[in-house]
C-alpha cells in the first residue's frame, strides 16, 4: 500500500448541517455533493459544492448557485444559519443575527 493509497479523513465540514427548529437539513457529502431537505420533502434541493478555506460555493442540478460561510462553527448559508448536527448551540438559544 502506497501513501496515495491511505484513506483521508472527510473534511470536517462534511456531514449533517440543521437549522436550530431542523427544518432544514443539509447533508455535505464527502463526494462534494449536498442534498438539502426542507420539512418532509426530502432531496429539496440537490447539487455540488466546493470548500475553500470557510467559504463554501454551491450549484445545484438546475445550475442555481449560492454561498455559504462558516464561522465560529456555524454555517450561514445565505439567509440561513446552520448548525452542525451535535452542536448544542440551537437548544441554548442559538446565534443571533449580527445585524
Amino acid at each position: 500500500m502506497t501513501s496515495n493509497d491511505t484513506p483521508r479523513a472527510p473534511h470536517p465540514y462534511v456531514g449533517m448541517w440543521v437549522t436550530a427548529d431542523g427544518f432544514i437539513r443539509q447533508e455535505l457529502l464527502p463526494n462534494g455533493r449536498y442534498d438539502e431537505a426542507r420539512g418532509t420533502r426530502q432531496s429539496a434541493y440537490t447539487g455540488r459544492y466546493t470548500v475553500t478555506g470557510n467559504h463554501i460555493d454551491y450549484v445545484d442540478d438546475t445550475g442555481f448557485t449560492a454561498t455559504g460561510d462558516i464561522r465560529d462553527g456555524v454555517l450561514f448559508h445565505e439567509h440561513l444559519v446552520l448548525y452542525h448536527e451535535g452542536d448544542e448551540r440551537p437548544r441554548q438559544g442559538g446565534i443571533r443575527s449580527r445585524g
